[in-house]
């Protein structure tokens, strides 16, 4: 069963003259005030600009995880916006410390922390990660390194998008690490993905963001499942509507 077993979000918190603002004023969260995880693994979906992500960084922020990436980066960008964790209260059992938050699009600047520490502390530094920097690895080599490493200990792992390098082969294989730690009773997985592949996950749950509201969707129901089948079964007829000029 899940560590973390809810959030609450607390808008009476956020004053008036926040309210419009973001991340406030996002209809789908302030359509939401509580969540119960009933699943080890729980997928947020959605179209962009839905508020996923600043759900999951909430999240993260919540559980005192760097959202640039791994757990102890004391890094943020400029447009990151935590304000969402300000109202958001966690209720776990048992409470657990470890864990990380992976964010795709900060991966580089993660993997060059690391090879910024080795300099500082020596090759020690690589340990977690294979030994070697993250940075002699491609793009996909250098996520599932990073995920099959760090994915060890009893924990909560937070996950933007991991999907964004991965073949989908490397999928597969990235299904395979969840399931066997997720197995072991010793991990619960949050991810923001917009994978068919990962989203299949057996016993997940799915969390869709649309313009107004975030609920629970079956896989098959899901926009990815069926526009990817039918892609498959019917290319010739997309290319025709896609590739015209009428």
């Amino acid at each position: 069963m899940p560590f973390l077993k809810k959030f609450d979000l607390e808008w009476s918190q956020v004053a008036e003259e926040e309210q419009n603002s973001f991340p406030f004023n996002l209809a789908p969260l302030r359509n939401l005030e509580t969540y119960t995880f009933s699943s080890n693994v729980t997928f947020f979906i959605g179209d962009n600009g839905t508020g996923k992500s600043t759900l999951l960084e909430a999240i993260g922020a919540s559980c005192g995880f760097s959202i640039v990436g791994g757990r102890d980066l004391l890094v943020a960008r400029e447009k990151d916006d935590l304000s969402l964790a300000s109202i958001m209260k966690l209720s776990w059992l048992p409470k657990v410390k470890n864990g990380f938050y992976f964010r795709a699009e900060t991966f580089d600047t993660f993997a060059n922390y690391i090879d910024e520490l080795a300099r500082d502390v020596g090759p020690s530094a690589y340990d977690p990660y294979g030994g070697i920097s993250l940075n002699e690895r491609s793009h996909g080599q250098g996520f599932l390194t990073f995920f099959t490493n760090r994915f060890m200990n009893k924990g909560i792992y937070i996950l933007d998008e991991p999907e964004s390098a991965l073949s989908p082969q490397n999928q597969l294989a990235f299904l395979r690490i969840i399931w066997e730690l997720e197995q072991q009773g010793q991990a619960q997985f949050i991810i923001a993905t917009h994978s068919p592949i990962l989203m299949g996950y057996p016993g997940a749950k799915i969390l869709q963001f649309t313009e107004r509201e975030i609920s629970e969707i079956d896989y098959e129901a899901t926009d990815h499942y069926n526009l990817t089948r039918d892609f498959l079964n019917n290319r010739e007829r997309y290319f025709r509507t896609l590739l015209t000029d009428d």
